[in-house]
């Protein structure tokens, strides 16, 4: 449903205070999507005319004056996307030291999600030929790749790299290719060489955007076994030019010698997410699945904007679903993608400094939510977010909803591993050991019997040979992360 016609700023996708910046941005973003040389569906001339009229009003301030005088008072509601915050107490309390509070923030279609098709691909996959790639894990990669090539609709651009200490584009990114042909191609790919990722990243880059378009999902998956050196930097940085262009970016590490901290951090970047694939015959399952989720896109990217609060730090982020995965702090905010069933959910800790609880309101945060749907030719209107809570002398006596209580209790697991990797690689085994035997208890006291005697070996590994085992920090990690997925979907009481 496209915005009423005289409403230029639902038109532009800004709201109705936007400065001049902001609008020119606006138009210049949905005149790329919408422009005739470009889309020829049905329709999308009469939008762009639309845009095109909304940008030449509130462009011309002495007009956009004489619009805003005949406007209706400003709708909040917001007729494309929802949310709802939860919060862990009602209230602060006037206290002198700092508080936590943790937020679970929930983004969902308001409109029928079947009444938009599922948006085309443009995908690249970026997969690490390097030797020791040689084996079982090539032979699933390759065979995988052929397995999505097969399944592509018409409308899909599909691009595959190979990089060890070069990078070489195995398939250009095209539509309606000899797809007999490029199954020939992947099957062709060897293994020789170290593991540099950023040739492998920058060649996938350029594929994707070469094709990259608003009205497709764009999207690099990264496949590794190993550790990159030196060009760390440069990734993360070309990550950063991906998210500026709308580019995601998934990582999936195979055994046990990549760095997953820097596949998160990489990822992350782009509000994309990493996964560990323990075992070749794992490969399949992960990047199929990861290739699915895309198909299944409502919304590509929400993107969270905000100055932080005088006194008031967003100490943390993590998505819960769809995909678990830490979202970086920095503003702005990439928080992931809404996928057709699964709303986005993300869980905030924020650390209230005792000088912020002056008055009997306090705003936590203060932003938008920019939303980018790929099927929608018209912008999304964002959402402004103004969360507040009161300021009490005495805490409530109100618990917290069942549903923010289930995904701390998961968080919970999930940071007692980071604090025992952070503790093994200060050196301090023993306190290591100790948050792991601790992490354990509380596994166990949730029935995961596997997962608690796997963290109770680890930390025996560090007590006595001061290292995790091969697997074992990847293992304990990516296993508390998966639990956080299994409790989004519990209903408040």
């Amino acid at each position: 449903m496209s915005p009423t016609p005289s409403d230029y700023y639902a038109v532009l996708g800004v709201f109705r205070d936007a400065s001049q910046e902001e609008i020119k941005r606006a138009y210049f973003d949905a005149a790329q999507r919408l422009h005739p040389d470009k889309n020829v569906a049905a329709g999308e001339t009469e939008l762009f005319l639309e845009i095109q009229q909304a940008y030449e009003v509130l462009s011309n301030p002495k007009r956009r004056n004489m619009y805003d005088a005949t406007l209706p008072p400003e709708i909040e509601s917001n007729p494309v996307i929802k949310y709802d915050a939860l919060f862990s107490r009602p209230n602060l309390v006037r206290l002198g030291e700092p508080q936590l509070l943790y937020m679970l923030l929930e983004v969902a279609p308001r409109e029928e999600k079947e009444k938009l098709p599922s948006p085309p691909l443009n995908i690249c996959l970026v997969l690490d030929r390097s030797t020791s790639m040689q084996g079982d894990k090539m032979d699933m990669v390759k065979a995988t790749a052929i397995q999505l090539l097969r399944s592509l609709r018409p409308e899909d651009v599909f691009s595959v790299v190979a990089f060890s200490d070069f990078a070489e584009v195995v398939i250009p990114a095209a539509l309606n290719t000899d797809k007999k042909k490029q199954e020939g191609r992947i099957q062709m790919i060897y293994t020789s060489g170290a593991t540099e990722i950023y040739n492998g990243l920058k060649a996938g880059y350029q594929e994707v955007r070469r094709t990259v378009d608003p009205s497709r999902v764009n999207h690099i998956i990264l496949l590794t076994d190993g550790h990159t050196y030196g060009d760390e930097q440069d990734c993360l940085r070309l990550a950063e030019e991906a998210a500026a262009q709308n580019i995601g970016i998934s990582g999936m590490g195979i055994g046990s010698d990549w760095n997953d901290i820097f596949l998160d951090a990489l990822a992350s970047k782009t509000g994309g997410s990493s996964a560990y694939i323990s075992t070749p015959k794992d490969i399949q399952r992960l990047l199929v699945d990861k290739f699915n989720a895309l198909i299944s896109t409502y919304a590509d990217e929400v993107v969270l904007e905000f100055e932080e609060q005088e006194h008031i730090k967003v100490n943390y982020a993590f998505r819960l679903q769809p995909d678990g995965s830490s979202v970086a702090l920095a503003a702005p905010m990439r928080l992931g993608p809404i996928l057709r069933e699964t709303p986005l959910q993300v869980l905030f800790e924020f650390v209230v400094n005792p000088s912020a609880l002056k008055t009997g309101m306090l705003t936590l945060l203060d932003g938008s939510l920019k939303v980018s749907i790929t099927a929608r030719p018209m912008p999304v209107p964002p959402i402004r977010l103004k969360l507040k809570r009161e300021v009490h002398s005495d805490p409530s006596p109100e618990p917290p909803p069942t549903r923010i209580l289930s995904a701390l209790s998961r968080l919970t697991l999930y940071r007692m591993q980071e604090r025992a990797r952070t503790s093994a690689d200060a050196g301090q085994f023993d306190a290591a050991a100790r948050q792991l035997q601790a992490l354990a208890t509380h596994l166990l006291s949730k029935g995961e019997h596997t997962l608690a005697k796997t963290a109770l070996f680890e930390a025996d590994n560090l007590e006595k040979m001061h290292a995790w085992s091969a697997s074992g920090n990847k293992d304990v990690k990516y296993s508390t992360r998966a639990l956080l997925l299994g409790g989004v979907k519990e209903k408040d009481k």
